[in-house]
C-alpha cells in the first residue's frame, strides 16, 4: 500500500503499535519482568505521586478493576505501596517505593533506545516539525 492510501490516523495508531512492540521486546531482551502496562503504571505514578487508584485508571484509560490487578502485582513486587487516602478513609493513594527507581531507569533507557530507532534518518528538523504538528492537534483535540 503506498503512502498516499493511508490517512494520518492510520499512520498514528501504526506508530505507537508498532513502539509499544518494540518497547516490549527490548524489556525481554534485558530480562526484564515488567510488561508495557507496568513500566507505564509506574511511569504515570512517578510523574502524579499520591494519587489515587481511580484517577491512576482514569489517566492510564483503563478499568479501575484492571488497574487494581496491575497495582496488586507491582505491590506484591515491592514497587508500589498503598496508603489510606488522609481526606477520604475508603479510598488509597499510591506511592512508588525506592525499588522503584532502578525500573524507571530501565524504562527510560528502553525508552531512549526505542526513540533513537524510531528517528533513525530523520533529521532534528524533521523531529521538530513533527513534535509542533503533533502538539497543534493535541491543543486543536483537547480545547473542545
Amino acid at each position: 500500500m503506498s503512502t498516499r492510501q493511508h490517512t494520518l490516523g492510520f499512520f498514528l495508531v501504526d506508530v505507537t503499535r508498532l513502539m509499544r512492540r518494540a518497547f516490549q521486546a527490548h524489556l525481554q531482551a534485558r530480562q526484564s519482568d515488567l510488561t508495557l502496562a507496568k513500566a507505564r503504571a509506574l511511569v504515570y505514578l512517578s510523574r502524579n505521586e499520591g494519587v489515587r487508584q481511580v484517577e491512576l485508571a482514569d489517566m492510564l484509560e483503563i478499568q479501575p478493576i484492571t488497574l487494581a490487578r496491575l497495582i496488586d502485582q507491582l505491590a506484591e513486587t515491592g514497587l508500589v505501596e498503598r496508603r489510606s487516602d488522609p481526606n477520604d478513609r475508603r479510598a488509597f493513594q499510591l506511592h512508588l517505593t525506592d525499588k522503584a527507581a532502578p525500573h524507571l531507569e530501565l524504562i527510560e533507557q528502553v525508552t531512549a533506545t526505542v526513540r533513537d530507532e524510531m528517528l533513525r534518518g530523520i533529521d532534528q528538523q524533521q523531529v521538530s516539525g513533527m513534535m509542533d504538528a503533533l502538539a497543534r492537534m493535541r491543543e486543536n483535540l483537547t480545547a473542545r
